[in-house]
């Protein structure tokens, strides 16, 4: 007889708990879906964690994160940025997993597709967003693609994200925001 493998929950919310204290106006929360996606965290071991996303990325979202446990390509954590109070640096700096956060572009006034569900960062303390000027957020964090939990060209998510027609910010000319794919 063989054990059952225990699934350690990362976030297991309800949508409204998911969404409280958002700004974000009604008709964008409408398109909204909670995600209950499957991976393998740094520890080893299966993680249940959550994805709030558009509903038109949804199978998006469940095959990509599928490929993800497959892999075992290790996800820190996936939880809704509500338990950030929507700030994006503390979810980032806690290297957690996230899409919908109503807000704009850092250092712009033009609102980012993750204020409609339709961008997802992964693993942003490994995969950081590295400006010209040599900021990288988070703050201390290190791109290392040989890393586990790293993204590169080559890599077979960044290739289903691609292939699904999502872009990455590992392609972007004026930046690279290697955790960071979105669908426009």
């Amino acid at each position: 007889m063989t054990a059952i493998e225990e699934i350690i929950v990362d976030s297991a919310m309800g949508f409204a708990e998911s969404i409280e204290g958002t700004i974000a106006p009604e008709q964008i929360l409408d398109d909204l879906s909670l995600v209950d996606v499957l991976y393998y965290s740094f520890d080893g071991k299966r993680h249940t964690g959550q994805i709030l996303v558009n509903n038109e990325l949804e199978d998006d979202v469940y095959t990509i994160f599928a490929l993800i446990e497959k892999l075992k390509f290790p996800v820190a954590k996936a939880i809704p940025i509500v338990i950030y109070q929507w700030d994006d640096h503390k979810s980032m700096a806690e290297n957690n997993s996230s899409s919908f956060n109503f807000r704009v572009i850092e250092g712009t006034t033009k609102m980012s597709l993750h204020s409609f569900g339709r961008a997802v960062d992964i693993n942003p303390a490994l995969n950081p967003v590295i400006y010209p000027n040599g900021v990288v957020a988070p703050e201390g964090a290190k791109y290392v693609p040989s890393r586990a939990g790293t993204f590169d060209t080559k890599h077979p998510v960044v290739g289903e994200f691609l292939k699904r027609g999502w872009h990455w910010g590992g392609n972007f000319d004026q930046f690279k925001d290697y955790h960071h794919f979105e669908k426009p």
